[in-house]
């Protein structure tokens, strides 16, 4: 049974949703079937480049399959059970993930390492490798520039960084094949395929940092929490505030907590609104809870006690 929503109490769920299941959904399409076709390709060239920059894509579209499922269950209502509602979903689905790049990253350095130690008797087909990295090249500006517009998810975004990882993917693959048309040198392959690795562990450690920053709920990207209480502290009837914490619901949902030390607690309505407006205007935040209390407590006049984020 859903729950009511308290006052200030905010959760954009739908906001922006059926839009980016459709982004989503249009950009796996593309990237699976280009990655199938650059699998058989590189199979078929035996070039490690290009072998590479399928898997990468192979990845992305897993990642892409696990980003709409953390999508669907982030827009599901609160509950009973639930009271935050599926927020999170979203956030654990960019962790595994990033998790998933970081297990591409080993398997690619793994085997570029090889082929480097061990080349292989077979040559390389450059002019495969080059039309093929082309093609790839093309898809992931046309999937980058889709996403592009969308990037306040957590997911989008971490599916917009996949797609810009992808792009210089292609151009590795691209490098490869050039320089083995004109020079015939066979370790220009491995080479870049490690340099295809190299770009994959960059997204993938780049990820997995802000989805645990999320997850371990400090405080978002962009947000002071020092500040944001010095500028609550300042606001006419407050006269200060502690146990002030911040953290993220989803990607695109922050609440705020905290303890407000007011003149008289018969003005806390008046001072609440104003809060409130203060948080949304300047802020953004809509998701809040504040508690007041009163001066005969004795909190120094104006103090902004220090604090962690995340505890609630």
């Amino acid at each position: 049974m859903p729950l009511a929503e308290p006052s200030w109490h905010h959760h954009p769920f739908a906001e922006g949703g059926g839009d980016s299941r459709r982004r989503l959904a249009f950009c796996l399409g593309l990237t699976a079937l280009y990655a199938l076709i650059e699998f058989g390709a590189a199979r078929w060239a035996h070039s490690l480049a290009l072998l590479g920059d399928s898997g990468h894509m192979l990845v992305d579209a897993l990642a892409l399959v696990i980003a709409m499922a953390g999508a669907s269950l982030s827009r599901k209502p609160p509950s009973e059970h639930q009271t935050y509602g599926w927020g999170r979903a979203e956030v654990i689905a960019a962790a595994i993930n990033a998790i998933l790049m970081l297990a591409l990253f080993g398997i690619l350095a793994t085997l570029s390492i090889r082929r480097l130690l061990q080349p292989e008797p077979v040559p390389v087909s450059g002019w495969t490798v080059l039309v093929i990295g082309a093609g790839g090249l093309v898809l992931n500006l046309g999937v980058a520039r889709i996403l592009h517009a969308h990037r306040a998810s957590l997911n989008v975004r971490m599916t917009f960084w996949h797609a810009l990882s992808d792009l210089l993917g292609s151009f590795a693959a691209i490098a490869a094949g050039a320089v083995i048309v004109t020079t015939g040198w066979m370790p220009i392959d491995p080479i870049l395929s490690l340099l295809i690795a190299t770009l994959v562990l960059v997204v993938g450690v780049r990820l997995f940092h802000q989805a645990l920053h999320l997850l371990l709920e400090g405080v978002p990207p962009g947000l002071d929490a020092v500040r944001i209480g010095e500028s609550l502290s300042q606001l006419e009837g407050v006269l200060s505030v502690h146990d002030l914490h911040i953290w993220a619901l989803s990607s695109e949902q922050v609440a705020l907590s905290a303890h407000v030390m007011v003149e008289t607690l018969g003005d806390w309505s008046v001072v609440l609104e104003r809060l409130a407006r203060h948080l949304e205007s300047r802020y953004g935040i809509r998701h809040i809870t504040l508690q007041p209390e009163s001066w005969v407590r004795k909190v120094p006049v104006g103090s902004v006690v220090r604090h962690h984020s995340g505890s609630r």
